[in-house]
């Protein structure tokens, strides 16, 4: 039985997560680890697949009205194709799930590829991330596109909501480590927190957006002239701006506060907030080990990750 596999990455917000949905621009990374899949030919008739994460393992059915939000994307983005044959998927996450790495994009890109592979159909990585919003709309409602966009090209990109992405030339890599606050982190519930908050104060909210979208652009500067010191700062800003919407706890504080004491350049949460993950910028490799054990002395799960090496 001939298999088709696909693969898609995971992500950090560099800079601009949150106001990127309302149409301010983020500076993304994709990062060295995302998701698999598998794609064969059914043997009962029914498009079945299995989903692999670290500590557990679920199986669905493809459909509409599945009770599983998996078993409603899968059906989502089958339905982006004509009348495609039952199949077999095997699906496995090698990023922590609800954790602002866009762990969701990267399955979804990663089915995506296998499932193109399995039928023969082409498909640059652009319109793949254009394809797998189907997928992200079953999980997060009102998606800026930045995940799957991500998971789909990797690298580091200026994006902007509803414009061609902008891949960033990176003069130095970016040595980051990941902290997983342990903390679950619904997307789609701060999304709506901080969009009832622009409602209520449209005035403040809007220009703390714009003042995001200024780190921003100079973050896209600093990596395009290598300045690593520049970009920690200007993460460490953007993680105070994000506290003010109430994006932050106190385990992620202690995080960021603990990665910083062991020399990180910078340290902001990445992602939805209100828990998930955290990361920190190192100037190299050695001191990306240094914060590794201390965010591992704090009983979180970490990892290293070079982008744009």
């Amino acid at each position: 039985m001939t298999t088709a596999r696909g693969a898609g990455c995971g992500k950090v917000i560099l800079l601009g997560e949150h106001s990127v949905v309302h149409g301010r621009p983020a500076l993304a990374a994709g990062l060295s680890r995302g998701a698999t899949a598998e794609v064969s030919a059914s043997t009962d008739g029914l498009t079945r697949a299995r989903f692999v994460f670290d500590t557990a393992e679920v199986d669905v059915l493809a459909s509409q009205d599945a009770d599983h939000s998996l078993g409603r994307a899968l059906a989502a983005l089958l339905a982006t194709y004509t009348e495609p044959p039952p199949m077999q998927l095997t699906v496995r996450l090698e990023l922590p799930a609800g954790a602002g790495l866009g762990a969701s994009a990267a399955m979804g890109v990663a089915v995506s590829a296998a499932l193109d592979q399995h039928l023969g159909v082409t498909r640059t990585p652009e319109e793949r991330a254009t394809q797998t919003l189907a997928w992200e709309r079953v999980f997060h409602g009102n998606p800026s596109g930045v995940d799957n966009t991500m998971a789909a090209v990797g690298g580091v990109a200026f994006f902007t909501r509803g414009q061609p992405l902008e891949p960033v030339r990176v003069r130095r890599p970016l040595v980051l480590v990941i902290g997983h606050s342990g903390e679950a982190s619904e997307t789609k519930l701060m999304v709506g927190l901080v969009a009832q908050q622009l409602e209520r104060e449209p005035k403040r909210i809007g220009e703390l957006f714009d003042a995001i979208a200024a780190l921003v652009r100079n973050g896209r500067l600093a990596v395009e002239a290598g300045d690593l010191r520049a970009l920690g700062q200007l993460m460490d800003m953007n993680h105070g701006l994000l506290s003010a919407l109430m994006l932050s706890t106190p385990r992620l504080e202690d995080l960021c506060h603990a990665a910083r004491e062991a020399g990180a350049l910078g340290a902001k949460v990445t992602g939805a907030g209100g828990g998930g993950c955290m990361f920190a910028l190192a100037a190299d490799t050695s001191a990306a080990h240094t914060i590794l054990a201390a965010l591992q002395s704090l009983g979180a799960e970490s990892f290293i990750t070079e982008v744009g090496a």
